[in-house]
């Protein structure tokens, strides 16, 4: 445990952003996995696919994916959704 005023400040807040950031992906995962459910089920696959890629692209913009990743994510549910499509 710290002794140090700013130290044990630190501490503090980076639980609280860890708290958020694990929220925030738990929320991007359960989108991709609805999207991904979608597409099984050829059901409004588009728009689930739509609001999963919008996700991923605010988690990138906020740092909690690297913009790498999100490419990686979002190419990975393009080609699931074309691939169904044909």
């Amino acid at each position: 445990m710290p002794n140090i005023k700013s130290a044990k400040k630190r501490v503090k807040v980076t639980a609280v952003k860890a708290l958020r950031n694990k929220s925030y992906k738990s929320a991007l995962k359960t989108s991709i996995k609805n999207a991904n459910a979608a597409i099984e089920a050829n059901a409004n696959s588009e728009e689930a696919v739509r609001l999963a890629i919008k996700k991923i692209d605010q988690a990138a913009a906020k740092g909690i994916l690297h913009k790498n990743t999100a490419a990686r994510r979002k190419s990975s549910l393009a080609r699931r959704l074309n691939a169904a499509k044909a």
